[in-house]
């Protein structure tokens, strides 16, 4: 058995590409790896080169359109666009899915119904168009990019809109939890959904493995994963903290004890891995089986801290091949400083309490902090 210790370690704080937000609007993007800003007004048009002349354009209209059937009408006119178009709701706001073939460029289209309109105004509405050379297959980038745009606040943590369209969640079903002795609700599709995205987003991934900016590629495709997820699991992870007395009082030992008995949950998973691809279980599949890699455990463990109101993170290795939890926690315990805040350690993998790692990986220099914020 490898040796644990206590000890105080530090991580470098990691710049990466933070989401983009419109403060006008409200709207986030978070783009791949590579896009660059190269034109716009800075408050109702944007556009992004892209890898390999990948293109994102956003464009506000306001006011404009009497509906979003006649916007995307006038943009395939103008553009001579000859792909076709689908109407869908998403999380309760109209949207529509358009094809793009125009000239020699393709690729897709997404629109959407924003907030701010008034009963005597015509609605807002973001259009998103990624295109770029029809003779290069960019479906990876083009797909991501609008998976990441996320209209409105209620949106944060609710799964992107190719995916929401790509897998509409079906029937609700009651699940029984093996490891936590309880049921809960489950969409019938979540679980193909989850594992969808994450084999997109992991083949994203690997087109950055030798660029120099891999870290924030890396960084982005657990913010992905994550963003996906919550809104899947939701239910389980609000049952399973009920199950446990509800959230901890603001104790310092209370919530550290929440923390533990977290940890606890998932190091009892079976687990398993899969290195013919991601490598990565979805989440919905780890807790209503009960199993899982070092990933998907901390990501499970961390959204159940953050039903709990602990703020939570993660670190991931390249070097070790690895993944362990952040806990924004008080007390004695191995530590690791990333985006300002001094995190206690937490490995899933092994039966340790939470605040133990072992001296092998002990190296601050072979980890990268993760914050989903």
């Amino acid at each position: 058995m490898k040796k644990l210790f206590l000890i105080l370690v530090f991580i470098p704080v990691f710049t990466f590409a933070e989401s983009l937000y419109s403060p006008t609007w409200g709207f986030k993007i978070d783009l791949p790896e590579g896009y660059e800003y190269m034109e716009g007004d800075g408050r109702n048009q944007f556009s992004f080169l892209g890898p390999k002349d990948a293109i994102f354009d956003l464009i506000v209209y306001n006011g404009v359109y009497k509906s979003m059937r006649e916007l995307v009408n006038d943009i395939n006119n103008r553009l001579k666009n000859i792909g076709d178009i689908d109407f869908f709701i998403y999380n309760n706001k109209q949207a529509a899915i358009i094809e793009l073939d125009f000239g020699d460029r393709s690729g897709w289209g997404f629109c959407v119904e924003l907030n701010g309109s008034t009963p005597d105004s015509l609605p807002p509405m973001l259009l998103a168009l990624a295109y770029g050379p029809a003779n290069l297959d960019l479906n990876l980038y083009h797909l991501s990019a609008l998976d990441s745009l996320i209209p409105s606040d209620e949106d944060q943590f609710y799964p992107g809109p190719i995916m929401e369209y790509s897998y509409p969640r079906g029937a609700q079903k009651r699940v029984f939890l093996p490891s936590g002795g309880a049921n809960v609700i489950m969409y019938e599709n979540d679980a193909e959904a989850a594992q969808a995205l994450i084999e997109r987003e992991y083949n994203i991934l690997t087109c950055y493995a030798s660029s120099g900016n891999w870290q924030n590629a890396w960084i982005r495709y657990y913010r992905m994963i994550y963003r996906d997820s919550i809104d899947r699991i939701t239910n389980a992870a609000s049952i399973i903290v009920r199950s446990w007395g509800g959230p901890p009082s603001s104790g310092i030992e209370e919530r550290r004890a929440f923390a533990q008995r977290a940890l606890d949950y998932v190091q009892n998973f079976n687990y398993e891995r899969d290195l013919s691809g991601s490598d990565f279980l979805n989440l919905v599949t780890a807790v209503t089986e009960g199993r899982g890699d070092c990933d998907s455990r901390v990501m499970l463990w961390a959204i159940i801290l953050a039903h709990a109101d602990i703020r939570c993170a993660m670190m991931v290795s390249n070097q070790h091949s690895h993944a362990m939890g952040l806990a924004d926690l008080p007390g004695t315990g191995a530590r690791f400083e990333a985006y300002g805040v001094n995190w206690l350690v937490a490995e899933t993998t092994a039966k340790i309490n939470i605040g133990l790692i072992a001296q092998d990986m002990s190296n601050p220099v072979h980890w990268l902090g993760i914050i989903f914020e």
